[in-house]
């Protein structure tokens, strides 16, 4: 359970220290789990952007100057106390955005591993020398872009907090957070923890709405932004980015699929379907393999197997250990949910499992839906091509690979994709037939750090989890020195 009802700090974290917003104004950040409010949050405005970008470009000046080593350093500081305090920051998140706290100490400790690992890279930002020949030297080196800006989701607050200002901090950058607007608390906590082994400005949480958003994507004084949300919030944070032609960098939604060919064990496949949607969270995952492809010849075998595969996902109250999924993150996610679903049956989709609101009493005032899975899903239908955000499955047979594969490739997503074969050939054909910037074989739901994450199409711009996201915060710069002899 919640060890401590929120953070102390619940206003801006700006230049080192705590400050009131400065229109005064706060707003409750609720329990989803029980639709109760939890605290008091400051709510940034364009006003305290512009305090916090100025603070962050005076605490950039400090930190570049900082030898790599020293930042590296400072980043497994900081994991290290993530680890030590991932139950407390694990429970405010499942407070906060509703989602398992047994999972969420797993958030935790992959957030700590993120700060290793960038942690670790700070010597990798290396230019190279181009051949002049004996009477010059050509060499490009990399430096930091500025002060970056990085606006998260709910789905994992603490983890996209913690993680994602890793490769910039390495990299030498001033950093400043928006947490989401549903769930703030993980991060502030972050910045009572953490806050004084950085230079005053470096490191910033500003918690706030859309002006707050797009006054950090459209400052002059915001070197990249980086965003982790739907495409919609894509493509606003790139028309404001624009105004001053700064880079982005976008993780966004995802309508993806998982393909069974004939030759795959329908065990296996019923437990990628389950596992791979998700349900643990509600399914609010952008990397959910939300339609599942199953060849006819094992279609009614693999549905057969869902309901036992998905009876251990139970809606419950997300900061009690035993709950293995947790609640929906707000009134208004969960009724665009309730609407997905009975468009689906409306559409003629068949009920496999699933599709209402639990009837236990003890959650009855919070955000819940059951596990759902809709079979012999069209891909006309709505649940086939938007993305629902929810616990939220939609099956759909298959015999013609080529078809299949059209209709795989028809949604303007392109995120993750999830392959089950035998056939060796088949599966790398199909990987590269995918349009998609991360495919699993015989896998699925499963992050590698190292690995690049990030999407194809409207799914997003750049690569994630690896040296290339470090490289990303960075600018390449070129060198060239004349060796000639006077005279």
């Amino acid at each position: 359970m919640l060890d401590k009802p929120a953070p102390t700090g619940r206003s801006l974290y700006i230049g080192g220290s705590w400050r009131h917003p400065s229109s005064g104004r706060y707003v409750a950040t609720l329990n989803p789990g029980t639709d109760a409010a939890i605290c008091d949050v400051a709510e940034a405005s364009a006003a305290d952007v512009e305090a916090a970008v100025i603070a962050a470009r005076a605490g950039f000046k400090a930190w570049r100057q900082v030898p790599p080593l020293e930042r590296g350093r400072i980043l497994k500081a900081i994991a290290a106390i993530v680890r030590e305090n991932a139950r407390e920051l694990a429970a405010l998140d499942a407070a906060n955005c509703g989602n398992p706290v047994r999972e969420m100490i797993g958030d935790a400790a992959i957030a700590a591993a993120q700060l290793e690992f960038f942690g670790g890279l700070v010597t990798e930002m290396k230019g190279d020398t181009i051949p002049m020949g004996p009477d010059a030297l050509n060499l490009t080196v990399r430096q930091p872009l500025g002060v970056v800006a990085r606006i998260l989701a709910f789905n994992h607050p603490f983890m996209f907090c913690a993680g994602k200002m890793a490769a910039p901090l390495a990299a030498g950058n001033a950093v400043i957070i928006k947490p989401p607007e549903q769930a703030p608390l993980s991060s502030l906590r972050l910045a009572e923890l953490v806050g004084h082994l950085l230079p005053e400005g470096v490191f910033s949480v500003v918690p706030g709405g859309r002006e707050a958003g797009a006054a950090l994507a459209s400052h002059p004084g915001i070197d990249k932004v980086a965003l982790i949300g739907s495409v919609q919030a894509g493509r606003a944070v790139m028309k404001a980015a624009s105004d001053t032609i700064k880079p982005v960098l976008l993780e966004l939604g995802g309508k993806n699929a998982l393909i069974a060919f004939a030759d795959a064990d329908p065990e296996r496949v019923a437990a990628a379907v389950v596992a791979g949607m998700n349900f643990t969270w509600c399914g609010q995952s952008c990397g959910s393999t939300s339609r599942a492809f199953i060849h006819r010849d094992i279609y009614e075998a693999v549905l057969a197997r869902l309901p036992g595969k998905i009876s251990g996902y139970v809606p419950g109250i997300p900061t009690d250990d035993s709950t293995t999924m947790g609640a929906i993150v707000s009134k208004t996610q969960h009724e665009r949910i309730v609407g997905f679903i009975a468009s689906a049956k409306a559409e003629g989709a068949r009920l496999v499992c699933g599709g209402g609101v639990p009837n236990d009493p003890a959650l009855a005032k919070g955000f819940y839906i059951e596990p759902t899975i809709f079979a012999d899903v069209t891909p006309q239908m709505r649940i086939a091509r938007e993305e629902i955000f929810g616990p939220v499955l939609s099956v759909m047979p298959w015999s013609d690979e080529a078809q299949m594969l059209e209709t795989v490739n028809s949604v303007e997503y392109g995120l993750t994709c999830s392959i089950w074969t035998n056939d060796l050939a088949k599966a790398h054909r199909t990987a590269m037939a995918a349009e998609a910037g991360f495919v699993w074989i015989n896998e699925v739901a499963k992050h590698f750090l190292g690995t690049p994450f990030g999407g194809w199409k409207q799914s997003g711009i750049g690569r994630e989890e690896c040296l290339g996201e470090l490289i990303a915060f960075t600018q390449e710069k070129n060198i060239h020195v004349s060796l000639k002899l006077p005279g």
